[in-house]
């Protein structure tokens, strides 16, 4: 969702830094790198999304008249200035990985290469499109692979931090393979299966719950689910059982009933075993409030008799690792590296391509990152980067959220190896001798240039990761 005026979508220190290139002159062509430097203690690989927003972002960059007006009211911007972001424009290209392609520390997310002022301009709203998006598909990717097949439901529009992120995180989800989302709206923008059930609040309306449950039964089109646990879980069951019994004689089924609280994994075997004692073995049982991955994958390790899975708050807000250390950086600029040599914050100098090896066993085996003109490593490699955006064109096939979904689906599944949520195994990611050679000429080209010595030892530094 692209705000009119989106080269407002910046820091403030985006649009000084424009004005000093400006008066200096320095414009020349500049290559940016979005990356995470590290992975969370609690991720093993990341799920990079919102990347077909952050392009849609570059499509629409600029100022309209009330943000250069805004910006006349400032006092910050000199008439020039304002002429320059007047007409400004990405015209730039941009390389990147895959809606869902699955990335890892120090890999590049997507490269942009531009005139200095435009690849600075856009460094905020890239980010913003990316990180958040980010987070929750990564999040919702571990949700999938906990539940082993079973479907899962994404509900957690009412505490995400606004509108946009509820329909980027119902977006993300789905892309990921959840089955569906509570949200109407992004149902409704990106074309995806809604699904829900009843509050409690209409459960305790009625006098009761039985009255409910038929109310519910006979007033609901489509799949019909019982919410059980308003008061007792177990005196719900056996509710929502005499309920259907009821509805099965007037012609009407019901699919499945809800668990919300409480000790899910004993109320999932006591609702199976009261719902199979009463002929109804065909509904099915499906399970939320409060879960996330950890608690999903406890639920199906201890074989709870439970189909499906809705997730919300945890997954929305990606509760355990909701801040992503990710960058744009500067690699080049005026065809001569560029690079951060500081403490924990280290960069990889020059633009790169990432190259990932298909193992004999059908598995991903290793990623080697390299410079991006360098041939391809030997082996079953093949690059994850792709030119997307040419000289601020979009010039490969933007694919359906559908086919997304669907390529993410074949990839994840060639990590086998690297899905469970509680292992340990790195996965391999190496650095081509070609870009650590040239990358160690650029360091030492920084530190003969700068004079970084102290007391006759030279400052060390090592590549990231």
């Amino acid at each position: 969702m692209v705000a009119p005026a989106v080269g407002l979508l910046t820091d403030l220190y985006e649009l000084t830094m424009a004005s000093s290139y400006l008066q200096l002159g320095a414009n020349d062509t500049a290559v940016f790198s979005l990356f995470a430097r590290k992975l969370p203690a609690n991720r093993r690989m990341l799920i990079a999304c919102g990347i077909e927003e952050a392009l849609r972002r570059l499509e629409a960059f600029r100022f309209d008249t009330d943000a250069i007006e805004y910006l006349r009211s400032t006092d910050r911007f000199r008439p020039a200035d304002l002429d320059y972001f007047a007409r400004v424009r990405f015209t730039g290209d941009v390389w990147a990985v895959p809606e869902g392609a699955v990335v890892f520390e120090n890999e590049p997310i997507l490269e942009v290469r531009a005139p200095m002022i435009e690849a600075q301009l856009v460094e905020t709203l890239l980010l913003n499109a990316v990180h958040y998006a980010t987070a929750v598909a990564s999040k919702g990717a571990r949700c999938v692979a906990a539940s082993n097949g079973r479907p899962v439901v994404e509900f957690g529009l009412r505490r995400t931090p606004g509108l946009e992120a509820g329909l980027i995180a119902a977006r993300a989800t789905y892309l990921v393979g959840f089955e569906s989302t509570s949200n109407v709206l992004a149902g409704y923008v990106y074309e995806l299966p809604v699904s829900g059930t009843v509050a409690h609040s209409f459960i305790e309306a009625f006098d009761t719950e039985a009255d409910a449950f038929r109310a519910v039964g006979q007033t609901t089109r489509g799949r019909v689910t019982l919410l059980v646990d308003t008061y007792d879980t177990l005196h719900g069951v056996r509710s929502a059982i005499a309920s259907m019994r009821d509805l099965r004689a007037s012609g009407r089924r019901v699919s499945a009933i809800r668990l919300d609280s409480g000790d899910l994994d004993a109320l999932s075997r006591a609702s199976r075993a009261l719902l199979d004692a009463a002929g109804f073995g065909d509904v099915r049982i499906y399970a939320s409030g409060g879960l996330d991955e950890m608690a999903i994958d406890r639920l199906v390790s201890a074989k709870a008799p439970i189909d499906a899975y809705g997730v919300g708050t945890r997954l929305a807000m990606a509760s355990d690792a909701p801040v992503l250390d990710m960058a744009y950086k500067i690699v080049e600029y005026a065809g001569q590296p560029c690079l951060k040599l500081s403490d924990g914050k280290s960069t990889l100098a020059f633009p790169k391509q990432v190259w990932r090896r298909l193992g004999e066993d059908g598995q991903y085996a290793e990623d080697i990152l390299g410079l991006r003109g360098e041939p391809p490593p030997t082996g079953a490699f093949h690059p994850l980067l792709e030119r997307v955006v040419l000289r601020g064109e979009r010039c490969a096939p933007v694919l359906s959220l559908a086919e997304q979904r669907a390529q993410h689906a074949a990839e994840i599944a060639r990590f086998q190896h690297y899905r469970s949520i509680e292992g340990r195994d790195k996965y391999p990611v190496g650095i081509s001798d070609a870009l650590m050679t040239a990358h160690r000429r650029a360091v030492a080209s920084v530190r003969r240039r700068e004079g970084l010595l102290r007391n006759g030892i030279r400052l060390e530094h090592s590549p990231p990761g």
